[in-house]
C-alpha cells in the first residue's frame, strides 16, 4: 500500500465536500493538524495518518447510494406473460428470480423457487402456459435512488433484490452481488 500523499489527502477531502475541520471531527484529530498536515509543513505519526484515511475512507463508503449500485434497465416480466418466458429470461440472463412490473409499477417477483414447487403439482405444459400472476411471489422492497449503500445492504440480508423507483417508476435494481462488485473497485 502506497502512502498518502498532502496532495492526495487534500484532493480526497474536497471530493467529498468536507472541510478541514470536519475530517479533524471524523478523524480525532485537530483542524490545525488536518491544515499542517495537507500544506506540508508535518510529517504525521502512522497512527494519525490511519485515522484520518479511515475518516476518508469511511466517509467515501457511506457516500455510495442505490443510483451507484443499481443495474438498468430491469429485466422483468408482467403477471400477463406466460411462466414460459419468465423461465427463459431467467435462463438467459442466470437470474434466479424476476421481479414482475405491470405499467412499471412493481407487483410481485417470480423465482426459480416457486416454478419447481409447482412442477411438483401440476404437469409441465400447464405450469409453461400459465401465466406469471399465478405463481407470483411478494414484491422487492423499493428505495429511492438516493439512498445510502447501508439501508441497501440491510435489505439485502432479507430479500433477494431492491428495486430502485423514480417518479413512479422502476428506474433499477440491486442485487447482493452488486454491492460485492464495490470491492473490486
Amino acid at each position: 500500500m502506497e502512502l498518502p500523499t498532502p496532495e492526495s489527502i487534500k484532493r480526497r477531502r474536497m471530493k467529498l465536500g468536507l472541510t478541514q475541520s470536519a475530517l479533524a471531527e471524523k478523524a480525532s484529530v485537530s483542524q490545525p493538524l488536518i491544515a499542517r498536515i495537507e500544506a506540508g509543513d508535518v510529517d504525521p505519526r502512522l497512527s494519525t495518518l490511519r485515522s484520518i484515511i479511515a475518516a476518508l475512507d469511511e466517509m467515501e463508503r457511506s457516500r455510495v447510494t442505490a443510483k451507484d449500485l443499481m443495474t438498468a434497465p430491469v429485466i422483468a416480466v408482467s403477471t400477463a406473460d406466460t411462466v414460459d418466458r419468465a423461465v427463459k429470461l431467467m435462463e438467459q440472463h442466470g437470474f434466479s428470480q424476476l421481479p414482475v412490473i405491470d405499467a412499471g409499477v412493481p407487483v410481485g417477483s417470480i423465482s426459480e423457487n416457486a416454478v419447481v414447487q409447482a412442477m411438483g403439482s401440476e404437469d409441465l405444459s400447464s405450469i409453461s402456459q400459465s401465466k406469471v400472476r399465478s405463481l407470483m411471489e411478494d414484491s422487492f422492497p423499493t428505495v429511492s435512488p438516493s439512498t445510502s449503500m447501508g439501508t441497501i445492504s440491510h435489505l439485502l440480508e432479507s430479500y433477494h433484490a431492491v428495486l430502485v423507483m423514480e417518479m413512479g417508476k422502476v428506474v433499477g435494481v440491486i442485487t447482493k452481488y452488486d454491492l460485492m462488485r464495490l470491492l473490486n473497485k
